[in-house]
């Protein structure tokens, strides 16, 4: 069967030139706020790659170019990243985060999704875990 030729997807999601930290800074949520900027600088120092506002709601590091193995259709994405929701703070790390079981055994209370990680505040979970765990997806390709 002949594979699929590949088409490059008009992401409606795409990075931005606005600043991220004034972005972080009007988060009206104390909490999310302080997590974010926490969650800023483990992105920040693991992947050594400056941050980029991503259609003004998420924080992303590095761009990948993804390809879905179902419709073979291309997008380009952050690596790595995050973005502040009203009921949680959603990591993508660019890979499938069942790729990271050990850890997630050990990290604390959270939900999972394909390559999202959900934690409603970083004092629930172990954030050495969570360091480990980005760098880790940051090493990943």
């Amino acid at each position: 069967m002949a594979e699929k030729k590949s088409k490059l997807a008009d992401n409606k999601i795409k990075p931005t030139t606005a600043i991220v930290e004034d972005f972080l800074n009007n988060i009206d949520n104390e909490q999310k706020r302080k997590d974010s900027f926490v969650l800023l600088e483990m992105m920040k120092t693991a992947s050594k790659e400056e941050p980029v506002l991503w259609s003004n709601s998420f924080i992303g590091f590095g761009i990948k170019r993804h390809k879905s193995p179902t419709t073979g259709r291309e997008a380009d994405w952050m690596r790595l990243g995050f973005a502040a929701r009203k009921t949680n703070l959603t990591l993508y790390f660019g890979i499938n985060v069942d790729a990271l079981t050990a850890a997630l055994e050990k990290l604390g209370k959270y939900k999972a999704g394909m390559g999202c990680l959900y934690i409603n505040k970083l004092k629930d979970i172990d954030l050495k875990i969570l360091k480990g765990m980005i760098e880790a997806a940051c090493k990943l390709k």
